[in-house]
């Protein structure tokens, strides 16, 4: 550890549950975060000051106006531009502390790419809104032993709880199929930023004590800011017939459809149809006619009333202004092709 490293951390060394020892394990850890929302955002920044020494960042959407009431490391400049989420997170990231490596990734965590973006990561943090996500995750981090903390926040509750591979309980043991019926989501019910402020820290607290060799007894953690409630229970035994960690049946790792999803509370479908990357400035070019187009490095968003199409580099589009799949489908052939 470096002088200025010393001196940087050292509100952390000097606690002494962590020390040096423990800062310098931070130092040489690699978290990634999946999802860029309300909880990334905040594990994202929190970890930064804490000198995590890497963090990869995936996030598949872009930065909207209504994101900046609980995503802390957006603003008005990046919603104006339609920034990706991971990239506008690692460019706050990189004024925040320019110390560490930060890898963003403007996409869609799969069971196609989930090996690449996640193979060196020595544990990984939830910030995603969905089960299929989170599903993914835990069948990779069980399958790999990496791991990882989930967190889950609406309205004015949130909860978390944390997965050690072959020690705890993992997601499968308690949720061995996604909520059924209709669920609260941000844009139904609302959402606090103290909560999800608070389920982030106590995530990335989780995440600091298992890197620093520290994890105590897991448990689930509820929390309810408006009332006040608070409420701690011991995670309960290993499953020995779940299908993950206990048949180690990792059928969320090998699907391998891609098939279009309604977004949380977007009014919005993502589709990715495409097997081959896009020129994006040749699309620009080609739609410029046909209505309004503003591009950057990262994206394309293109208007025609009454929808809106952000296409990404790999043929991944979100399609806003509808949550029928194949009105989203029949625009994306329309105006990208089939």
């Amino acid at each position: 550890m470096t002088s200025s490293e010393r001196e940087r951390y050292s509100r952390q060394i000097v606690f002494s549950p962590l020390g040096e020892q423990g800062q310098q394990k931070l130092l040489d850890a690699h978290v990634a975060i999946v999802g860029c929302g309300a909880l990334g955002t905040f594990q994202a920044g929190a970890l930064a000051r804490a000198g995590i020494g890497r963090l990869t960042l995936i996030d598949r959407d872009y930065v909207e106006l209504s994101n900046l009431q609980r995503q802390w490391l957006f603003d008005e400049a990046d919603a104006r531009e339609g920034m990706p989420k991971a990239a506008a997170a690692a460019r706050a990231i990189g004024r925040i502390n320019s110390t560490i490596a930060v890898n963003p990734v403007a996409a869609d965590l799969t069971p196609h790419n989930i090996e690449d973006l996640l193979a060196e990561a020595t544990l990984i943090l939830d910030g995603t809104d969905n089960f299929e996500t989170r599903y993914l995750i835990n069948d990779f981090c069980i399958n790999n032993d990496v791991p990882w903390v989930y967190g889950a926040a609406v309205g004015s509750y949130g909860l978390t709880m944390p997965v050690l591979p072959n020690r705890t309980a993992c997601l499968k043991c308690l949720y061995p199929d996604p909520p059924s019926g209709a669920q609260p989501t941000c844009e139904t019910a609302g959402v606090l930023n103290t909560i999800t402020t608070m389920i982030a820290a106590l995530q990335v607290a989780e995440a600091t004590r298992i890197l620093a060799g520290q994890a105590t007894p897991p448990r689930i953690t509820t929390i309810d800011v408006w009332s006040g409630a608070v409420r701690q229970i011991d995670q309960p035994a290993r499953d020995p017939q779940c299908p993950a960690c206990g048949l180690r049946d990792f059928r969320h790792l090998e699907d391998r459809r891609r098939i279009p999803i309604s977004l949380c509370g977007r009014n919005a479908v993502q589709i990715h149809e495409r097997s081959r990357p896009l020129d994006l400035q040749e699309l620009a070019t080609r739609l410029a006619p046909l209505a309004q187009v503003r591009a950057n490095e990262f994206a394309l968003r293109f208007f025609p009333e009454p929808y809106e199409l952000t296409i990404f580099p790999d043929g991944r589009a979100i399609i806003k202004g509808t949550i029928d799949i194949g009105i989203a489908r029949s625009l994306y052939a329309k105006y990208v092709g089939s």
